[in-house]
């Protein structure tokens, strides 16, 4: 639970396990939403499509908003409803959200320095 009076960012964790041969159909659709979500949204301080060699069909999304509010309004916004409706045939399970407080950033240490 965020201290009260604080102001962390808000931080989201999703990640989806991709049915064979769909991983670049899911990455086209979610590297749209990723790029307006930073680009259309002031609140969406970065969002991160990240995948490994490990595990190759899943995709996790890590996403920073500046408030819990800003990422409420990101689930309003047309890519993600775009989003929303063109993944489902893509992957075989979609993990459950994480959502977290930043308690500390790269931004953080960015200002201590310069």
């Amino acid at each position: 639970m965020q201290a009260k009076g604080t102001k962390a960012l808000f931080a989201v964790i999703a990640q989806f396990e991709i049915k064979p041969g769909m991983r670049e159909a899911f990455l086209a659709i979610a590297r749209e939403d990723a790029r307006h979500s930073v680009a259309d949204e002031p609140g969406c301080l970065q969002f991160d499509i990240c995948t490994s060699d490990e595990e190759p069909d899943l995709v996790t999304f890590y996403e920073v908003y500046m408030s819990r509010a800003a990422f409420d309004a990101h689930l309003e916004t047309p890519h993600l409803a775009r989003f929303k409706q063109k993944f489902p045939p893509l992957i075989n399970v979609e993990r459950p959200v994480h959502f977290l407080f930043c308690e500390h950033t790269h931004r953080e240490a960015l200002d201590a320095t310069g």
